[in-house]
């Protein structure tokens, strides 16, 4: 018998905090929060769902902010734990006409020291009573160690009946490419549902076509996929079927975090009974939302705003 589900979804990664890029000359930047598993774990919280994060942090100031944003958002943070060896992480957004560009200050961080006795020690409890573990190609890259503990949750998840979400999440900047595909290959074979993006599975495989790249997901081992495509929307496959969802028309003004907002709004959904197709039509509205604000974390919806873009797809509604 498999541990009760008592919580949607656990979410194991690195926050930080974070410098968005508001003004070019002289340089303004907006204080936030970032990292891209907390980001899908408040989107979850914010959209209903009962959500606790899986991370370490540093004593620091700055970590005490992160637990103070995630007990204001609902997140469970029971399973954080606190090293007093290393710093919590930041980095800095800018723009430009190609788009947003990371700059990262997280080397030897509090997450990036995270252990695989972590998970025995002080996590299972957290992903066996959750309906879904959620983690990222970033909770891979930012150590080996780190890396070692997101393995071993997933197989701790697969062990007591808890689904796994992989977000391929692709920062180039964190590891060489070779390694990148060997890991994000084998997180796709131990994962449940995949979230990959047009551009990281072109970067990772070479492939550019959304067929072939959902063919390649399924091939790894993934049961569902859902292939974010950002302004174009995002294709889900179950194995049997593929419906896509087109993207929604709004003024874009920081994709920070986008993905992130789409994870955490389709674990939701999907947590609630919805089946692969409407959750996604549902992420899919949520993410829209979330680009209309600067940071990644300031702009995510409420179910109330998704619900209104949903029942109103051509108005472009601030969230």
């Amino acid at each position: 018998m498999h541990p009760v589900k008592t919580r949607d979804i656990a979410a194991l990664g690195e926050a930080m905090l974070e410098f968005n890029q508001t003004q070019a000359e002289p340089p303004l930047y907006l204080q936030g929060f970032g990292g891209d598993t907390s980001n899908a774990a408040i989107a979850a919280a914010r959209a209903g769902a009962r959500v606790a994060y899986l991370s370490r942090l540093g004593t620091d100031r700055w970590g005490d902010r992160l637990l103070d944003l995630w007990q204001r958002e609902n997140v469970d943070t029971t399973s954080i734990l606190r090293d007093a060896q290393a710093a919590t992480g930041i980095y800095f957004v800018s723009h430009d006409a190609q788009g947003h560009h990371f700059s990262y200050a997280r080397a030897g961080s509090a997450a990036s020291r995270m252990q695989a006795s972590d998970l025995t020690q002080h996590w299972s409890e957290a992903v066996a009573h959750s309906h879904w573990l959620h983690l990222s190609g970033i909770s891979l890259a930012i150590s080996a160690s780190a890396c070692d503990t997101a393995f071993t949750a997933m197989q701790h998840a697969r062990s007591v009946g808890t689904r796994v979400a992989f977000d391929s999440n692709l920062r180039l900047s964190l590891w060489p490419l070779a390694r990148a595909q060997a890991c994000i290959s084998h997180a796709v074979s131990l994962c449940d549902l995949f979230l990959p993006s047009l551009e990281d599975m072109t970067a990772l495989t070479g492939l550019s076509q959304a067929q072939d790249i959902i063919a390649w997901s399924h091939a790894q081992g993934a049961a569902q996929v859902v292939l974010k495509l950002g302004a174009d929307g995002a294709m889900a496959s179950d194995g049997f079927k593929v419906h896509g969802v087109p993207g929604h028309s709004v003024q874009c003004v920081d994709a920070t975090g986008a993905g992130d907002c789409f994870a955490g709004n389709l674990l939701t959904r999907l947590a609630a009974g919805d089946d692969l197709s409407v959750a996604t039509t549902y992420a899919n509205a949520a993410a829209a939302l979330s680009v209309q604000g600067y940071g990644a974390v300031a702009p995510l919806p409420t179910r109330e705003a998704v619900l209104q873009l949903l029942a109103h797809p051509s108005k472009a509604i601030t969230p």
